[in-house]
């Protein structure tokens, strides 16, 4: 099975809470600015199981757990190959559901799939936040932080319906053995991963343009864990494509305040308090964070863009280079390499770094885009 990487939308916050929160801020919340969201935000929904997952259960996982063992059963029924063929797809973030009748997800729906099924066979589930590089990704104008989850499943006592095998708790990572290699992680509850769901659908209506199901989402992801202050962040985020500036202010600098070092709130901050007018605070904000971050995420890319339009390949060739090394297996950054071959006249090298973007890209709509942009060099230039 080919590796999976693992994408949480954050909203340019990273998910970690430096002060907890207890309550919902309800002074944050304006429900009167928003239509009701068009599709339901419940909790219930996320790990619900339906019918044909149970029909699953029953059958496939049920055979795999009576020879190997409720854990390793169970994991070898969804995930090993000739069995569901999931596939990696970061485009939407799915409920259990809805992954399951999709066989896609990104590696938060697949955590979220697979507890449910675990919980179903009476499994403890323990999840796990990973401590990893900073990675991003970006949707038009909207940068988002990348992040990683897993889960570990736990015993349960002895079941005459699943099997009769109780083991060691079974890690189950959806990055490559060797990524996960040293891997440091942090355990967190269940409403955090509710949580961390309920904002990935904000932070994809939001680029979607839909503003009041972005909305629902983020009020019912601060209400699910408010000391996740990534929803607080994406709810800032929301405020101000909305035009609501006070409230986008009040959100941003909630979480700034429990979490004053992270520049992702910082930067948001900065740009709401500079379209308020308030030009000194703003200008403050943005030289503490050219201080902190003298090259944030997609600096030498937006400077390779650029350089791209005033056909000085070259410049964006050692610009996109830059980029790679800072995150080698964003496929963006290979494809606009590759563009910047195709101007230099350099087809083979362009070749090579399609090939990379079409291995790196998290979303089926991607891969086709690149795969189109290689035959399209190979039918110019002649396949290898």
């Amino acid at each position: 099975m080919k590796a999976l990487a693992c994408v949480i939308f954050s909203m340019l916050l990273a998910a970690c809470a430096m002060v907890p929160v207890a309550k919902a801020p309800e002074e944050l919340l304006k429900d009167h600015l928003f239509l009701a969201p068009s599709e339901r935000t419940s909790a219930d929904d996320v790990f619900a199981m339906s019918d044909a997952m149970r029909h699953y259960l029953a059958t496939e996982i049920a055979s795999q757990a009576r020879i190997k063992g409720l854990q390793q059963g169970l994991f070898d029924a969804l995930y090993a190959k000739g069995e569901l063929q999931l596939e990696y797809d970061s485009a939407r973030t799915r409920n259990a559901a809805q992954a399951f009748a999709a066989r896609s997800g990104n590696c938060l729906s697949l955590v979220i799939m697979t507890a449910a099924f675990a919980k179903e066979m009476g499994l403890p589930v323990r999840y796990h936040s990973a401590y990893l590089e900073d990675t991003w990704s970006r949707e038009g104008d909207m940068y988002f932080f990348i992040g990683h989850v897993n889960l570990t499943l736990g015993q349960r006592p002895l079941a005459a319906d699943f099997g009769h095998y109780r083991g060691d708790p079974l890690r189950i990572d959806f990055l490559s053995p060797y990524e996960v290699g040293g891997l440091r992680t942090r355990e967190i509850a269940e409403q955090t991963i509710v949580a961390m769901y309920m904002n990935n659908r904000a932070a994809e209506a939001l680029v979607r343009g839909q503003l009041d199901d972005a909305y629902g989402w983020a009020r019912a992801a601060i209400e699910q864990d408010p000391g996740f202050l990534s929803s607080y962040n994406t709810l800032g985020v929301v405020y101000q494509r909305h035009g609501n500036l006070e409230e986008a202010r009040n959100a941003l600098s909630f979480a700034m305040e429990r979490n004053p070092a992270n520049t992702r709130v910082m930067s948001n901050l900065a740009a709401v308090l500079s379209e308020l007018g308030r030009v000194e605070e703003s200008r403050a904000l943005t030289q503490r964070l050219d201080k902190m971050e003298p090259n944030p995420p997609f600096a030498f890319f937006t400077r390779g863009l650029k350089a791209m339009r005033e056909r000085n390949y070259e410049a964006a060739r050692d610009l996109f280079a830059k980029e790679i090394d800072r995150a080698p297996y964003y496929h963006e950054f290979h494809f606009w390499l590759a563009a910047a071959y195709v101007g230099l006249g350099q087809p083979e090298r362009a070749r090579k770094e399609l090939d990379l973007a079409i291995e790196t890209s998290t979303s089926g709509r991607d891969r086709d885009l690149y795969a189109a942009k290689l035959e399209l060099i190979k039918a110019h230039h002649g396949a290898p």
